[in-house]
Formats: structure tokens, sequence, C-alpha cells
């Protein structure tokens, strides 16, 4: 599409050395040398004393039916009569009914074993969901924008367009008393108006200069249109997943409107840092604080918004203020 080369796959190699520095490969590595072969032991014991209890079943019956005048010796004495062997066939009987009992039990216990040893821990599950949901999260991300840039490449360069040949037309046509001339006029003012309001769409949607330039420009951006004065100190060493950024654009952008709107402050400050593989944001406001998550206020959406990539919100907001809102997301890198 793009017109590049692909990427090449990961070898076959690189993936098998993975594998041997997980757990789950030793566990059942353990699993198929050692109790694969306690198992086969114990099986095997089985299947003697079920031989032996068949044996004890069915030879009587045989001999009984065969050769009714056959003298039957054990160890040690001869038995007078096949009928007085027959309780042979009673104590082979109950054999097989006895071990049938074991035989269940070492099936449960090695089935339990097998769903021990083998299935995944609790903490491969945990780290599995997490890495579909950074999927997810990605996806979502890769498709604001590309709404982002349909609009931009499409809708707006249109609206442009439209918006200069207004002014053409309404050059062309001189005099401010020419007929037509004020609905030239008219027709370009809301052309404008319509090319603000999609900008501003697109803005929320992705803004572009975070695609191209990262967080700091697209924070830095937001600072310079606000109405109150914007302090931004961001230093990060790298740009961050596109993910993280996108969160982290967004929890400030409402961060800044919730104090504009609410705080009566005078100033706000806009700080990131990445510590210890998570960024850590915080927005703070000189203004009269009392601010509550949850009346309605836009942060309980941001703390929504966080906790999709396992990050966390914490608000401090006492009467008088300051107020500081503190997030935290994890980022490790790609």
């Amino acid at each position: 599409v793009l017109g590049g080369p692909l990427p090449a796959p990961p070898p076959r190699a690189r993936l098998g050395v993975r594998r041997l520095g997980e757990a789950a490969t030793w566990r059942w590595f353990a699993y198929t040398l050692g109790l694969g072969a306690l198992h086969a032991a114990v099986a095997l014991g089985l299947l003697t004393l079920l031989a032996f209890a068949a044996v004890l079943l069915v030879t009587p019956l045989l001999v009984h039916a065969l050769a009714p005048e056959a003298v039957m010796i054990i160890p040690g004495r001869a038995v007078p009569s096949t009928w007085a062997g027959l309780w042979f066939t009673g104590a082979g009987l109950v054999s097989v009914l006895l071990l049938a009992w074991p035989t269940l039990l070492l099936a449960a216990a090695g089935a339990r074993l097998a769903r021990l040893m083998l299935a995944p821990r609790a903490g491969d599950r945990v780290i599995e969901l997490t890495r579909a949901r950074a999927r997810l999260a990605d996806a979502f991300e890769a498709e604001r924008r590309r709404i982002e840039r349909d609009l931009h490449d499409g809708a707006q360069q249109q609206l442009v367009a439209l918006t200069m040949t207004l002014g053409l037309a309404r050059m062309e046509l001189g005099d401010d008393d020419a007929p037509g001339a004020a609905l030239v006029e008219r027709a370009r003012g809301e052309a404008r108006r319509a090319l603000e309001q999609l900008r501003e769409l697109v803005r929320g949607i992705h803004p572009l200069v975070l695609t191209d330039h990262g967080l700091a420009a697209a924070v830095e951006e937001v600072a310079r249109r606000g109405p109150l004065p914007v302090r931004v100190d961001i230093a990060l060493p790298r740009r961050l997943p596109a993910r993280v950024e996108s969160t982290a654009y967004f929890t400030v952008t409402e961060a800044l409107t919730n104090a504009v709107r609410h705080s009566g402050g005078t100033e706000i400050v806009v700080s990131a840092r990445l510590r210890g593989g998570r960024l850590v944001l915080r927005v703070r406001d000189d203004g009269r604080g009392g601010a509550d998550p949850a009346a309605g206020s836009g942060l309980l959406g941001l703390a929504e918004r966080l906790a999709v990539l396992d990050g966390r919100l914490e608000v401090s907001s006492p009467e008088g203020g300051p107020t500081v809102v503190r997030a935290e997301v994890p980022c490790e890198e790609e």
C-alpha cells in the first residue's frame, strides 16, 4: 500500500529460544519425563493385578466346563473338585471390582496433575489479557488516525478549496453592491466556520501534530490555544507507543479544559516524565480547588480511559487549591 518493503517475519530460531525461556515450557518438559514415567509404572502394576484377577475369574469356569474331572492345584494343596475351585471365580470377581476403584482414582489424579502442570498459570492469563488489551487499544488508535487522515486530506481540503473559490468569486464581483456579492460573502464566511469546526473535530479525534511530532509538541499547541497561560515541562527521552501518547494527550487536554472552566486560576503547569517504565503526567493549576471526579467534570472518564492501559488517575484538590491531576500510564518500550 505504501510502496515500501514489508518487514521480514521473526525467524523461527528466535521463537524457539524465547520458548526455552518460558516457565511453561519447562513445566511441560518435567511433566513429560517425570509424571509420564510414573504413570507408566503405576499403569503397568494395575494391568498386572487386573490380569491376575482375570485369571482367577475365568480359569475355574473353564476347567469346570471343559474338564470337570480334572484336579486343580494351588500352591501347597490340591482342590478336591472343580466345584470347590469356583470360589476362586468369586475372588477374581471381587478383585476386579476392587481394582476398578484405584484405576479411576489414578485416572482422576493424572488428569488433575496434568491440569496443574500443563494449564496456564493465572499470571500467564493476566499477561495474555494485558497484551490482548494493548493490541485492541492499538487497533482503536490506528482507526482514529485513519479517520483523522481521511478528514484532513479529504473533507478539510475540499472546504479550503471551496473557501478560496468563494474568495475569488467575491473578487470577481468587485463592488459590494454587485448582485449576489452579499450572498457570496456570506457563503464564504459559513465555509470558513465549517472549516474551523472540522479542524476542531479532527483535533478531537487525533491531532496530526501528535502523530508527526509527539506528545510534547501536541501539548504545546493546545497550550498556545488556551485562554490561560500554560507552562509546559515535558522531557521525554524517546517517542512513546501511539496508544500511550494518545491517552496522555487526551488526559492533558481534558485536565486543561476542566482547569479553564472550573478552577478560576491564573496559571496552569503541565509536566511529564518517564519513571521506571511508566509515564507520569501532572497538571497543576492555582485555582480555588474542590474538584470532585464524581461530579461529572470529565475526570471519571479520564480514569476509565487510563484503566484500559492499566493506568491510574489521582486528583488532589483541597478547598482553596491548588488542584493537581496526576496520571500514570505503563509504557514499556516496543
